[in-house]
């Protein structure tokens, strides 16, 4: 039976379709360990968050306080830019869970500033295992396929932009239909999502905190002995964190600088993106970096600020790639590395402000 819910947002702001479950804790350097000599897949495990220390919240608001603006603005504009892709409903679809705060903001865009009729649900998609049918199928009960819009964060090095391709390619095979599995984002770094309103690694507010941004889920879980072949994915719901959770929050600061910006916004005209460039940087990198550091994997390398958080975060780090050691967008990295020991190489040229290495796990 699945279990619909809305974490900590209100039933306006989202529906998460994914089972709430519990599972043992998997320390990170067993999981890690697990992952690359046991082949075991990321999404069968999960490693319990830890509410943030104080000096890390203080990087959060004042990140926010640098970077609610910037965000806003892209926010705008992928909102302008969803609502002119879709002449009737709009569904949102956000990608558990960096895609779900961005999915909340956008819908109080959409509503209050294009006077669209907007429903948001977050469902899971797997690197590998592919997107949730059964929570993609209770949307598609409800909607119109031609009515739905993948919503993420950012990309690093487009693997999720491509999963979701693959996914939706066989979905709509193998049930006649014509889902468009293009992703909209904030930040494409990697030049594959089908819309986004910017290509510049800063520092997005939500992804330097876990669940305690994102409705107080975990990352989802794919787990045979906890889900069934007709449940969503699944989640932790950290209720323990209750008390320092900033979801509706941060929204709200969000969507109150889309407020006040709106037409500004929307009549200055950008330069338009090439993805064809960013494509050619993000291959060139990888190559660099497998070449430089030794690399075999490239799910090891995680480029861009969000990437790299997620990595020292939640990952075992190995290494850090600054671009320049006075950035303030990078401040938050290097309190983490420092707290971690892990070492910080800077390196003039990258073509991202961040990159972690994951540490590769040899007994």
């Amino acid at each position: 039976m699945n279990s619909i819910f809305t974490g900590s947002y209100t039933a306006d702001d989202v529906q998460f379709l994914l089972k709430p479950i519990d599972v043992p804790d998997t320390p990170v350097i067993e999981k890690e360990r697990l992952i690359q000599l046991e082949n075991r897949h990321y999404s069968e495990m999960l490693s319990y968050e830890s509410p943030p220390s104080a000096d890390y919240m203080a990087l959060f608001h004042q990140a926010m306080q640098y970077n609610q603006q910037q965000m806003a603005t892209d926010c705008i504009r992928l909102a302008d830019k969803i609502a002119k892709s879709r002449e009737e409903e709009i569904v949102l679809v956000s990608l558990a869970r960096a895609g779900t705060p961005v999915g909340v903001i956008l819908k109080h865009a959409l509503v209050n500033h294009c006077q669209r009729k907007v429903w948001h649900y977050s469902i899971s998609i797997i690197r590998d295992r592919g997107i949730d049918e059964n929570a993609l199928q209770y949307i598609l009960d409800r909607h119109l396929d031609s009515s739905l819009v993948f919503i993420d964060g950012w990309t690093g090095k487009g693997v999720i932009a491509k999963e979701l391709h693959k996914s939706i390619a066989g979905y709509n095979q193998k049930h006649q239909l014509s889902i468009d599995s293009g992703l909209f984002v904030l930040v494409d770094l990697a030049g594959v999502a089908a819309v986004s309103a910017s290509a510049e690694d800063y520092l997005i507010p939500s992804s330097i905190l876990n669940a305690t941004v994102s409705g107080l889920i975990s990352r989802s879980v794919l787990n045979s002995t906890y889900i069934n072949d007709n449940d969503f994915h699944g989640c932790v719901y950290y209720s323990q964190f209750e008390s320092t959770d900033l979801s509706q929050w941060f929204a709200r600061q969000i969507a109150k600088q889309i407020d006040l910006l709106w037409n500004k916004v929307l009549a200055t005209e950008i330069s338009p993106i090439s993805q064809a460039e960013l494509q050619i940087r993000s291959q060139q990198f990888l190559e660099r970096v497998k070449h430089d550091f030794s690399v075999s994997d490239e799910n090891r390398v995680k480029p861009g600020i969000a990437e790299a958080t997620r990595v020292l975060l939640r990952r075992v780090p190995d290494l850090l790639l600054l671009r320049d050691q006075q950035d303030l967008a990078t401040a938050h990295l290097t309190v983490l590395a420092q707290e971690k020991n892990v070492t910080i190489k800077y390196i003039t040229d990258l073509p991202y402000r961040a990159v972690s290495l994951i540490k590769e796990v040899t007994a």
